[in-house]
């Protein structure tokens, strides 16, 4: 008896460290909606998901926590899509919050998987082994099925996604432009990764020498590109909420629409580092 509870309680705890539950807070539904053209926001309260339709097949960017995962189906849903269009999955970075729904996603859909080469090994090791995490915040690890290039667009059914490596938040960290079009209007979006440094070390890191140099590097490569409307990871980086409360109102044009947010979001993040 003393040894199958033994057995029980030795099984709980490897569970434990190989999945890190969401922050609750982080993940309540937020109901969908169309930010501009084909481009709609299907994530949760503060972790955010993109979704770019095309006669193709769709393209989910980030997928939030495991259980963010049955938000964004149930949001595809409200919006008239399926999970089973989506033919294309990538990501901003492997960290849990943004990550940790891909291994179902593609499981689900049996979409393909790209990656920056930096965060493919965290990828596939589930978040276990980050450089400034540990193995804190671990999930289902997810192989990416190819790696991008940076500058190099990603394709499919017209619509050109390009991804642009900032790496400091993660080693991999991957912020991306596109251009879509809504009527008569072109817009140039921006989704940026990360920029943050939560406890890190960014003096004498030894597992991340270079990281001083890379956020400011990073911050650079994000000035220099051109936005309409900014978008991140998480919603308080883009002020989602008042967004959201004033697209419902209808007046002023389309809030997202905002490179003077962009700006600041950048200058922010600069006088942080």
């Amino acid at each position: 008896m003393f040894r199958i509870t033994a057995i029980l309680l030795c099984a709980a705890s490897l569970l434990r460290a190989q999945y890190r539950p969401a922050n609750a807070a982080w993940n309540k539904p937020v109901a969908p909606f169309r930010i501009v053209g084909n481009l709609y926001y299907v994530g949760a309260s503060g972790v955010s998901a993109y979704l770019f339709t095309t006669p193709e097949g769709d393209v989910l960017l980030d997928t939030g926590f495991r259980e963010t995962v049955p938000l964004i189906e149930a949001n595809l849903k409200k919006l008239g899509f399926r999970m089973e269009d989506i033919r294309l999955l990538l990501a901003t970075h492997a960290h849990y919050d943004h990550a940790g729904g891909l291994a179902a996603v593609r499981a689900r859909t049996k979409a393909r998987f790209l990656s920056s080469p930096a965060d493919a090994p965290l990828f596939a090791a589930g978040g276990k082994g980050d450089f400034a995490l540990g193995d804190r915040y671990s999930y289902p690890p997810v192989r990416p099925d190819g790696l991008l290039r940076d500058g190099e667009p990603v394709q499919l059914g017209g619509l050109a996604l390009t991804p642009h490596f900032t790496p400091g938040h993660t080693n991999g960290c991957t912020s991306w432009t596109t251009t879509i079009s809504d009527g008569r209007q072109s817009y140039r979006v921006v989704i940026a990764c990360s920029l943050s440094a939560p406890d890190y070390r960014l003096v004498g890191n030894t597992k991340y020498p270079g990281i001083a140099h890379d956020f400011e590097k990073s911050i650079a490569t994000l000035r220099a590109l051109p936005c309409d409307i900014f978008l991140a990871g998480h919603s308080w980086d883009f002020n989602l909420p008042r967004k959201i409360e004033a697209l419902k109102s209808g007046a002023g044009g389309n809030p997202f629409v905002d490179p003077a947010g962009y700006v600041r979001y950048l200058d922010r993040a600069e006088a942080a580092l």
